[in-house]
């Protein structure tokens, strides 16, 4: 690479990150558009599907866990180069399915390959952005999961509808690669990169130096004793499972509630993702405003997880009341720009050191994908039997719980703790 230095590439590296979440959510989403067409195609039952996607999320939620500690001991770059070669080549392999039993196993690959993305982007950014920065490049990086679920119903839809929907996993597969390709190019530590200024590497490594100390390898029981650890952890486990929630009931609910035709999902179904998308980058963006007025890193997070925990529950209760379809998905909006605001993903980026960051981060995505897994099928029963009222009682009081675990558990934002 040339030396000559690029102008702010730390937001550069967010936005290879955001282009990372992006293809991590393209490619998982495209089995769930495709869903009834390959269903038809290869006879699969509803059972044979919810087999399928059971795979998924068991293989997901073990490697959450075992890809941040991973991610910790490979590097960022290196654990990028693998894993998102790894998911493109799992989701390729799609296309060779003629069974249940086939789609299974690629969906189990993929899942395992996937949840890298979050320990590995949460680390990088712990490694390129100062400490004030950190929640606002989370949010960049993050808004790729909203951006790629916004593109995958029309990005799929064209591939399979003009080459045939095993042609939709080749493609979206083979993007992977291109990312990977310039990524290798791209990424190395702001210590040794030639293309970033002497001005901004001190800005980068500034507070890290004097803050962190010197890499080592921590045992996992040992983190496990601190009660910041468990503040991070307790906060994806609370709210982890809306997320699914959000992503897997959201459309059938307004189908079964609030009228809306398959036709009417595919027109207006990425108007909540896109809202999902603005509020990850909102989460970085208010305290970050927050502080240029002078506000302390930790009081202007706490506001801004504070503001949205006590909408929440106002919203909960409108999206229940509100009349007419368009008056629902508005709210409905509201409350995806919520869930993102909340900014559960950044806490580990700003409490620890970074060579520990992959491996909080990948125990509160495990702990939290599996509170996913036992809350889908309390979701099923309750809106079987009951409706979905319940399902958004709950959701109320879980951002303020989380929020209170947090202040009490955590503590300070934006000190790195000893470790």
């Amino acid at each position: 690479m040339s030396r000559r230095p690029v102008r702010n590439l730390r937001w550069w590296v967010a936005a290879m990150l955001c282009l990372a979440s992006e293809l991590n959510y393209l490619d998982r989403q495209t089995l769930s558009v495709l869903a009834a067409t390959i269903q038809n195609d290869l006879n699969l039952s509803d059972v044979d599907y919810s087999f399928v996607t059971s795979s998924f999320l068991v293989s997901y939620t073990i490697m959450y866990a075992v890809s941040g500690r991973l991610v910790d001991l490979l590097g960022t770059r290196r654990s990028f180069l693998v894993f998102v070669s790894s998911w493109s080549v799992a989701n390729m392999l799609h296309a060779f399915a003629h069974t249940t039993l086939h789609l299974a196993a690629f969906r189990f690959l993929l899942g395992a390959a996937e949840p890298a993305n979050f320990p590995g982007g949460v680390k990088a950014v712990s490694e390129w952005f100062p400490m004030r920065e950190r929640a606002l490049a989370v949010g960049v990086f993050n808004a790729g999961t909203a951006l790629g679920g916004a593109l995958a119903v029309p990005v799929v839809t064209f591939v399979a509808l003009a080459l045939g929907w095993r042609y939709a996993f080749v493609v979206t597969g083979a993007l992977g690669f291109v990312w990977v390709a310039a990524w290798a190019v791209f990424y190395r530590l702001p210590e040794h990169h030639p293309r970033l200024s002497a001005a901004e590497r001190e800005l980068i490594l500034g507070d890290s130096r004097t803050a962190e100390g010197p890499p080592q390898t921590v045992p996992i029981a040992r983190l496990l004793q601190m009660p910041e650890a468990w503040g991070c952890i307790l906060a994806r486990v609370l709210t982890d499972p809306i997320s699914y929630f959000l992503n897997f009931w959201i459309p059938k609910y307004l189908q079964a509630e609030r009228g809306f035709s398959l036709a009417d999902i595919g027109r207006y179904g990425w108007i909540p993702f896109a809202a999902l998308a603005a509020g990850n980058v909102f989460s970085g963006a208010m305290p970050r405003y927050l502080i240029s007025l002078g506000w302390p890193l930790s009081r202007a997070r706490k506001a801004t997880m504070l503001g949205v925990s006590l909408a929440m529950p106002l919203l909960c209760v409108a999206v229940t009341r509100v009349e007419g379809s368009f008056g629902a998905l508005t709210v409905m909006s509201a409350l995806f720009f919520g869930h993102a605001a909340w900014g559960n993903i950044t806490l580990p980026a700003e409490v620890f050191p970074r060579h520990v960051v992959g491996t909080i981060t990948g125990i509160g995505g495990c702990l939290g994908g599996l509170a996913g897994v036992l809350s889908q099928l309390a979701i099923g029963w309750v809106v079987q039997n009951l409706s979905f009222g319940p399902i958004f009682a709950v959701m109320s009081v879980a951002y303020l719980t989380a929020f209170v675990l947090v202040h009490r558990l955590i503590g300070e934002l934006g000190r790195v703790r000893a470790v």
